[in-house]
């Protein structure tokens, strides 16, 4: 996999909502993770359907695009996996319970959500927070590759938010 990374250039209130969208991302993680805690035998199928609830439920969940929302709950099932490898590993000293996180500093879109614009300077976010169209700082290599050839996306925050 090739890792390609850039900065977004934009505005204070573009920034603010990057934030936010990493905010709902954190929430839809921590609400898969309590899923499993109250429930037995979670299947990622069944976080897959909990994000759907979620979207319906809380409002500015639904602004998230899908496919990140399912990330998300990806991220939550993946602690919960490497927990119980450890467990029948017999791995000496603690092994992981999943926690709840505080601070997450990312949120992953795959295949929708966003837009490289045609001259590949610029990415557009297309689900419901409407942040906009951002402006790639970063190296070239984009050029290469073609809308269909980029999988995900991971946008993360660098600076220290002050809440």
């Amino acid at each position: 996999m090739i890792t390609l990374e850039y900065k977004l250039k934009g505005k204070a209130q573009q920034y603010q909502i990057i934030d936010d969208m990493i905010r709902t991302a954190q929430f839809v993680r921590n609400k898969a993770l309590r899923y499993w805690i109250d429930n037995q035998n979670v299947k990622l199928s069944d976080l897959y359907k909990q994000c759907s609830i979620f979207a319906k439920e809380f409002e500015w969940a639904e602004k998230l695009n899908s496919m990140a929302r399912q990330a998300s709950a990806e991220r939550a099932i993946f602690a919960v996996q490497r927990f119980f490898a450890n467990c029948k590993a017999k791995k000496p000293g603690k092994k992981g319970y999943p926690q709840f996180k505080k601070h997450t500093r990312s949120v992953e879109y795959k295949t929708s959500g966003w837009k490289l614009s045609a001259d590949k300077r610029c990415l557009t976010f297309t689900d419901g927070f409407a942040a906009g169209t951002f402006k790639l700082v970063g190296h070239t290599e984009i050029n290469a590759w073609g809308q269909n050839d980029l999988y995900s996306l991971v946008v993360t925050s660098t600076s220290k938010s002050t809440d």
